[in-house]
């Protein structure tokens, strides 16, 4: 084993690990940059979508009809058993 790591000690180191270390680092800089240029984009669609439909929710507003309570105490409630299984 002693042999064979003298011939590792030896032999020339390729050229492309020389800027292996360079790489990497650019490419996990760049990639960092990506990634916060992505969280703005994406706060800023998340504004414009809630800008529209509070936009939309209040430009589009249907007039409001007040709706007639239902009691169970009342005889001819529509939701009385009696009127659910009525067959006509």
């Amino acid at each position: 084993m002693d042999d064979e790591l003298r011939i590792l000690n030896t032999a020339a180191i390729p050229a492309a690990l020389d800027d292996l270390d360079a790489r990497v680092l650019d490419a996990l800089a760049s990639q960092r940059r990506e990634a916060v240029a992505m969280r703005g984009t994406i706060a800023l669609a998340a504004l414009v979508a809630l800008g529209g439909g509070i936009v939309a929710g209040s430009a589009f507003a249907p007039v409001a009809v007040a709706a007639s309570p239902l009691t169970p105490l009342v005889p001819v409630s529509p939701l009385a058993p009696s009127t659910l299984l009525d067959s006509r």
